[in-house]
């Protein structure tokens, strides 16, 4: 069953951020992973969330997703993440 990964993200130094998203991408799809949604339009209906930017990637199930997070090919990836942004970031199970 897909699993998504939801991150409201917030960028607070874009040069360092621009390092992690050059090699995100790669540790996403060795682990089946694929971005659905990246930094799109969107508009709150309800509520008081204010996302910055929103991303969305989907994988094959909810293993993949804490696979890909403990990787060794993404752990490294994490601090410079986080040192160059804020995020809030959960997975959920698709139907």
């Amino acid at each position: 069953m897909s699993a998504y990964l939801i991150v409201d993200l917030d960028i607070k130094n874009p040069e360092a951020f621009a390092e992690y998203r050059r090699d995100v991408g790669a540790t996403i799809a060795q682990y089946g992973g694929k971005p659905i949604v990246r930094n799109g339009p969107f508009e709150v209906f309800e509520g008081n969330w204010k996302p910055k930017s929103v991303v969305v990637l989907e994988f094959p199930s909810m293993d993949a997703i804490k696979r890909w997070y403990n990787s060794p090919e993404y752990k490294p990836l994490i601090a410079k993440r986080q040192s160059a942004s804020a995020a809030n970031m959960i997975a959920v199970e698709g139907l």
